[in-house]
């Protein structure tokens, strides 16, 4: 059986009277490419900024590499090697694609009160590695052309590149994308969809929020779908579309668990 690289624990994230996850309990496969489905409002990426960092977990435990990572802010979480991307993309609009990228590493020697003064030579160092590797990444995601431009000027399907670029410069383990297709045209599609397989087959895992059941269906395995914030299925794509208890969610109906 494949390790496990993400573990929750009965997870529930209430606002108020409002429960968004209910007693999430779940297990993602490393090497894994996992689909998370489910209709609008179940809970999909409250139970993201949950895993993330982005908010606490009102009960419950994740555990990350056989780490509690519960009460971790998101910054520990990406520098452990979980990073995530957003639906929609959130770039330094008037910097350029390369400065976004630059940015993203933690702990950057120039960030010191003091380093501009006493550690110079350094710092430059640093920046020439860090530019480096910065346009390998934009390489890699076919962005490299773009380096200069602005953030704010490319297309929302570039955006989602440069999203996962941002991500990719922490060299994560564990990669979780939200809606990567959502309003990203299809060549776009397919460049992105090709990146996270490439990725995937050199070790990297993808745990992926997506309502495109097409994309789910070709390139995620296992499947996994929250309605009204519970786990009301786990298994393969293709059972998922014939699963009356997801098709009932999916629908509206009450879910019955």
């Amino acid at each position: 059986m494949a390790d496990v690289i993400l573990k929750l624990a009965d997870v529930t994230r209430s606002f108020g009277a409002f429960t968004a996850v209910d007693e999430v309990s779940l297990e993602i496969r490393t090497g894994s490419i996992t689909g998370l489905i489910g209709p609008n409002g179940a809970g999909k990426s409250t139970l993201f900024n949950v895993v993330a960092g982005d908010l606490p977990p009102s009960a419950g435990r994740v555990a990350f590499l056989g780490d509690d990572i519960s009460t971790l802010p998101p910054e520990q979480r990406f520098a452990a090697g979980l990073g995530r991307t957003f639906q929609i993309p959130r770039p330094f609009k008037r910097m350029s694609v390369l400065e976004n990228v630059m940015l993203a590493p933690l702990g950057q020697s120039g960030e010191g009160l003091f380093a501009p003064v006493f550690g110079r030579a350094r710092i430059r160092n640093e920046e020439a590695a860090i530019r480096k590797r910065a346009l390998e990444v934009l390489d890699f995601v076919t962005l490299r052309a773009l380096a200069d431009q602005p953030a704010g000027k490319i297309s929302g399907g570039q955006m989602k590149l440069l999203e996962l670029a941002r991500v990719l410069m922490g060299d994560p383990k564990l990669i979780l994308l939200d809606e990567p297709a959502a309003g990203v045209n299809p060549a776009l599609t397919e460049i992105l969809i090709e990146k996270i397989e490439e990725l995937n087959r050199d070790g990297k895992t993808f745990l992926i929020i997506e309502h495109d059941m097409d994309f789910v269906m070709r390139h995620c395995d296992p499947v996994i779908a929250l309605a009204e914030g519970r786990v009301v299925f786990e298994g393969s794509a293709t059972d998922a579309q014939s699963n009356p208890v997801l098709l009932d969610a999916y629908l509206g109906a009450p879910v019955d668990a």
